[in-house]
């Protein structure tokens, strides 16, 4: 599991903004990564990556002890977990999640 952590660690480094969720942009798979994926995309933010975790089992599993966050989807901005659809959305109604976005 040492592997799939680093891994998951080069991820979030390297990409400003990280969605790991259940499916694709187009294709989402559950009803919570699908909101997730509206949350960016009426905040208007489209610069982020995604990884699904259906992909990849370790990916999947491994993300859960990374974060100890038991759900995806995940969101990590500057290399910080903010949390799923839920702390999203209330992170959106105030207004705290487009701020985030779109600092640097």
């Amino acid at each position: 599991m040492r592997k799939i952590q680093k891994l998951i660690k080069k991820i979030i480094t390297t990409n400003r903004v990280t969605l790991f969720m259940k499916g694709t942009e187009k294709s989402p798979q559950c009803g919570f990564s699908e909101h997730a994926i509206h949350l960016l995309k009426i905040n208007k933010f489209n610069d982020f990556v995604i990884i699904n975790v259906l992909e990849n089992l370790e990916i999947r599993e491994g993300i859960k002890k990374y974060s100890n966050w038991p759900t995806i989807p995940q969101l990590y901005i500057n290399e910080k977990f903010i949390g799923g659809s839920d702390i999203m959305n209330e992170m959106h109604i105030s207004g705290e999640l487009k701020k985030l976005l779109f600092l640097n």
